[in-house]
């Protein structure tokens, strides 16, 4: 009997044994989940952006130029040098004059007084249209403070008067700048007729010397800084030849070329975001306009690209961009689209499947294939419009072990 049973309990350890064994070759045999990231579909803020590297320029500058022939003195400026209107940049010992220059002199004296005349002409149109737009401005501001119109279009109009106000600013310059040409020109002919330009309660600016028996003195037409010289050294130099570059520093705009196919998406008075300028937060700007006409730039990949400028104006005072100067870099986030409290998910859950797009939704543990219809795309995420619910589970980044029906785990 003993050893009967000993028997026995030989036979079950061995079934028990083959059992096991054959329990972890069915288990070793089944499909393992398959590790993936998951994402959840929810309601958020999408906010669509155009990124593009940009730099800074001077809004208004002004290159300085010989007017005649002569002997060049060195030129003692430096970049950086603060100038004022009127102040001596260059001095030039004229050449005499034969009858083929002084017929160039005088046609030179024409233009630039043809070109004051316009100056002037498009000073008193930026006046009128600053006016108009100050007076919108302050129309549609009332009427917001009535709720009678939408605080986005309050600030639309609002902007629209400050590039008035700008477009104005910038057109006095012209007028100033084309005045002190008329001056230069006059200079060059040894006339001695004044010139009346005013600079309000301080005076006027004294005429430079004008007899070509003496130095010709090159003066500064405004207010600013040295952005470059051109040329430094003394030396015989002929008409037309650039001698300093002279702007104001403190009135800077930013340009940015962006491909034209984003170009088209992107409208006066859009917010922009500039970063990675060297401060310690970004900066807030706008939209001025966005020029016309296209140019075309080999990328680095060597593929020609058509491009565009977008021309931003900064919004934050200048104390927190003080440092800023002429050709700095920057990195600038156009804004071209925003909406509120619609379904995304990252971009990088969503693929192509035949014609349309799919994702990898994961219900009861398992991924299941999907046909999704998509909205706006931020780069990094997607507006779902329909396929998906809110509250799903996603997979991020499926890999090609990911099929129909495939056991997933690693939710997040």
């Amino acid at each position: 009997m003993k050893k009967l049973l000993v028997r026995w309990l030989r036979r079950a350890v061995g079934f028990v044994l083959i059992a096991g064994v054959v329990a972890l070759v069915v288990v070793a045999a089944m499909p393992k989940p398959v590790v993936c990231d998951l994402a959840r579909v929810a309601r958020g803020t999408l906010r669509v952006t155009v990124d593009e590297d940009g730099r800074t320029r001077v809004k208004d500058r002004y290159v300085v130029s010989a007017p005649i022939a002569g002997n060049l003195a060195r030129i003692e400026l430096a970049p950086g040098d603060r100038v004022t209107a009127g102040q001596i940049l260059a001095r030039i010992l004229p050449m005499a004059l034969d009858e083929r220059s002084r017929a160039q002199a005088e046609a030179q004296l024409a233009a630039a007084r043809a070109s004051a005349s316009q100056a002037v002409a498009t000073v008193a149109r930026a006046q009128t249209a600053a006016a108009l737009a100050r007076t919108e401005a302050s129309r549609l501001q009332g009427l917001r403070e009535r709720s009678i119109v939408s605080t986005q279009e309050a600030e639309r109009v609002s902007f629209e008067a400050r590039g008035r106000r700008e477009e104005l600013a910038s057109a006095r310059f012209g007028a100033r700048v084309a005045a002190h040409q008329v001056e230069m020109a006059m200079a060059a002919l040894g006339q001695q007729e004044p010139v009346k330009r005013g600079r309000g309660r301080r005076g006027r600016h004294p005429a430079p010397a004008q007899r070509r028996s003496e130095e010709m003195q090159l003066t500064a037409p405004i207010d600013g800084a040295v952005l470059r010289v051109v040329q430094e050294s003394e030396g015989v130099i002929q008409p037309g030849t650039p001698l300093v570059e002279v702007g104001d520093a403190s009135a800077l705009e930013i340009v940015a070329d962006v491909l034209t196919a984003d170009a088209v998406r992107i409208r006066p008075g859009a917010h922009v975001s500039i970063e990675r300028w060297g401060g310690p937060t970004a900066l807030r700007a706008r939209v001025r306009t966005v020029e016309p006409s296209a140019f075309t730039r080999m990328s680095a990949l060597g593929i020609e690209e058509q491009r565009v400028n977008v021309v931003i104006d900064l919004d934050d005072p200048q104390e927190l961009w003080r440092a800023l100067g002429d050709g700095y870099r920057v990195e600038v986030r156009i804004i071209v689209s925003q909406e509120d409290h619609v379904l995304i998910v990252p971009e990088s859950a969503v693929f192509r499947r035949g014609s349309g797009w799919a994702a990898y939704k994961v219900v009861g543990g398992k991924a299941r294939l999907v046909r999704v219809r998509i909205g706006q795309r931020s780069g990094l995420d997607v507006e779902i419009l329909a396929g998906l619910r809110e509250g799903d589970r996603v997979i991020v980044h499926p890999s090609d072990r990911v099929e129909n029906g495939v056991a997933i785990t690693g939710a997040r």
